[in-house]
C-alpha cells in the first residue's frame, strides 16, 4: 500500500488499514531505525469517567463536595 506526505506534512492511511483500527482516533508516533510506526491508543479509564461525569451533569465542584461529604468522620 502506498501513503503520500502532503505539503502540510499530512498522510493519509489506507483505508485496508484503518479499517482495523475503526474505535481508534489518536496513534502514538515514533521513529525505529529508518520506520515510521503507529501504534493505536485507545481510550482510558479515565476518559469513560470523564464521560460519565459530563453525561450525568456533574462538575468538579461537585466531584469535591462528594470527596469532603465522604472523608467526613461520624
Amino acid at each position: 500500500m502506498l501513503a503520500k506526505k502532503t505539503v502540510k506534512n499530512q498522510i493519509t492511511l489506507p483505508k485496508a488499514i484503518v479499517s482495523r483500527f475503526e474505535d481508534v482516533d489518536y496513534f502514538d508516533v515514533s521513529a525505529e531505525d529508518d520506520a515510521i510506526v503507529l501504534r493505536p491508543l485507545r481510550r482510558s479509564r479515565a476518559d469513560d469517567v470523564r464521560a460519565k461525569l459530563a453525561e450525568l451533569g456533574l462538575d468538579e465542584a461537585d466531584v469535591a463536595n462528594a470527596v469532603t461529604w465522604a472523608r467526613k468522620s461520624e
